[in-house]
C-alpha cells in the first residue's frame, strides 16, 4: 500500500461509542490493533521515503564530483589533443602523410578574421559590447563571400589537418 491509500484506509475508519472501528464503505468492524498497524505502517513508509531522499541527496553530490572530475580529465585530454594536431600540422606543414594505422590529409576551409573591431559595423553586432566574439561571425562570412566589402574582417582560408 502507499501513503495515500494507507491514509485512505485510516480516514474510512470511525471510532463508535463501544470503542470499536467501523470501516466506513464495507460497515465492517475493525479492531484497534489493526488502526494502529496501519498508523505504523504509514511511519514507516514516511521514513523509508525520507532516508531514501537522503541517500539519493548523497548519491547525487557523489555523482557531481565524479562529472566534475570526468570533465576536467575530457578537458585536459581535449587541450592535449589540439596541442598535437597544432604541433603535427607545424611539422608536416600542409604535406600527406599515411601509414597501415593513420592517415593525415588536409581540409581548407575558410574563416572570418577580425582586423579592425572598431571598423566593423553596428549591423553584424550579437550583443551591445564590443568584442571579437560578440560579432556574428556566420553573417560577415555570407557577406563577405557573396563579394560585399565589410570594414574591419577579412576572410581567411585555413588548412585544417585531418587525421583517420
Amino acid at each position: 500500500m502507499n501513503l495515500f491509500e494507507i491514509d485512505d484506509a485510516i480516514q474510512r475508519c470511525v471510532k463508535l461509542e463501544s470503542g470499536n472501528f467501523v470501516d466506513t464503505e464495507t460497515g465492517e468492524i475493525i479492531d484497534t490493533a489493526a488502526i494502529e498497524q496501519l498508523e505504523m505502517d504509514r511511519d514507516k513508509k514516511i521514513r523509508n521515503i525520507a532516508c531514501w531522499i537522503v541517500n539519493l541527496r548523497s548519491d547525487i553530490a557523489a555523482l557531481k564530483a565524479q562529472e566534475k572530475t570526468f570533465k576536467e580529465r575530457r578537458e585536459s585530454a581535449e587541450r592535449k589533443m589540439e596541442s598535437l594536431k597544432s604541433y603535427l600540422s607545424a611539422f608536416l606543414a600542409g604535406n600527406k602523410w599515411e601509414n597501415p594505422e593513420v592517415k593525415i590529409s588536409w581540409r581548407k576551409s575558410d574563416a572570418v578574421t577580425i582586423t579592425d573591431i572598431n571598423k566593423l559595423s553596428k549591423y553584424y553586432l550579437k550583443y551591445k559590447k564590443l568584442t571579437e566574439d560578440d560579432f556574428n561571425k556566420t553573417v560577415i562570412k555570407t557577406d563577405l563571400k557573396a563579394g560585399v566589402v565589410v570594414d574591419g574582417a577579412v576572410l581567411a582560408e585555413k588548412n585544417n589537418i585531418q587525421i583517420k
